[in-house]
């Protein structure tokens, strides 16, 4: 069991694109409510289960689990609604990782940095091509991209 630490932010430039290609992603919620979620995901040739409790702040437990990639697809395929498409590109940034998502599908258009850190009031380097944080607007929260894709929003 881990606290996941992590702030979100849209990006607001192509200068992240500088680096080694990304992993295509497919995750899909078995559970999706407010004080849990269940993924299963496919991020290449690998995949997981991860359940993450509610929300505090910017901080959630995390439980995360390797299974195998066809039982992965099984579970996928019991999703509703259906699951979640984008390429995570992985950016190095003033000693810290930055997770850079670019959505597909009905998410299409929206990308998303996020950052993991070991404390919520830990100090971080802002890289030139982040934009504005949203880490407390649920809404960006993949789960909720799921069932209300960042393209049929009306702003």
């Amino acid at each position: 069991m881990a606290d996941e630490i992590e702030r979100k932010f849209l990006v607001s430039s192509d200068a992240w694109r500088n680096g080694p290609p990304g992993v295509r992603i497919c995750q899909g919620y078995l559970c999706r409510d407010k004080e849990r979620t269940v993924r299963v995901r496919l991020a290449g040739e690998k995949a997981f289960l991860t359940i993450k409790g509610a929300t505090s702040g910017i901080s959630r437990k995390e439980f995360e689990y390797a299974i195998p990639p066809e039982e992965a697809q099984a579970l996928l395929d019991l999703c509703l609604p259906l699951p979640v498409d984008k390429i995570r590109h992985e950016r190095k940034h003033g000693g810290h990782l930055w997770e850079v998502d670019e959505f597909l599908g009905p998410n299409a258009g929206l990308i998303v940095a996020e950052i993991e850190l070991s404390d919520a009031n830990e100090s971080f380097e802002r890289p030139d091509w982040l934009g504005r944080e949203v880490s407390d607007e649920p809404r960006y929260f993949n789960a909720n991209l799921a069932e209300h894709p960042w393209t049929e929003w009306k702003t």
